[in-house]
This record gives structure tokens, sequence and C-alpha cells, in this order.
């Protein structure tokens, strides 16, 4: 299943492992060109389908949402499957994702 990106919803999908994160550079990559700050302030990322996670996968969505918060925007990822509170919690990732990028029950 691939990450797909509507007006101001993102549905991440797939393989972020080492082994997947390189099929999805691409895809964030023309989403970051689709983000039109005049028209949406605040992205929904919805990462229910993710599939499977590592490092890797969390430094590229870190980095992502970085780059939408450059064009002045805000994202905050929701629907986080069980495995990626985990490696949240096993990798210690609470200062890299704050509050506001994370909602756990939306």
């Amino acid at each position: 299943m691939a990450t797909r990106t509507t007006d101001s919803k993102h549905y991440l999908s797939g393989d972020w492992t080492i082994f997947g994160v390189a099929d999805q550079m691409d895809l964030l990559r023309s989403s970051l060109q689709k983000l039109d700050p005049t028209k949406k302030k605040r992205i929904h990322v919805d990462c229910r389908k993710i599939e499977a996670i590592d490092m890797s996968g969390l430094q590229l969505i870190h980095v992502w949402l970085e780059l939408v918060k450059r064009r002045g925007m805000e994202a905050q990822l929701h629907n986080l499957p069980d495995h990626m509170h985990h490696n949240f919690h096993l990798l210690r990732l609470g200062q890299c994702f704050t509050d506001s990028e994370i909602s756990c029950y939306s």
C-alpha cells in the first residue's frame, strides 16, 4: 500500500524500516511539493497503516515534519500503531517528536 496525500491529510502506510524508506522518500518529497501554506496551516498525518517502522523510518518522518514546519505549516501524527508507540519509547524519542506533533487519540 502506498503513502498518499489529499488536500490536508497525509496517509502513511507500508514499510518504514531500513528496507522500505527509500521507497517512502520519493512519496514524501512529492507530498511536500503539493503543500500549499496559503490554503492549510495544519496537516493531519494518519499513521494507522504503517506496517513496520524502525529508527530509519522515524528519522525520515522527523525530517519531513521539520520541512513542513519550514514551510510555515504544522503537522500532527495521528493513529500511531502500537509498534510505533513502542519504538518511540524504546528509542527515547520524546524530545524529537513533541506532544503537538503526536496525537494518540484521534
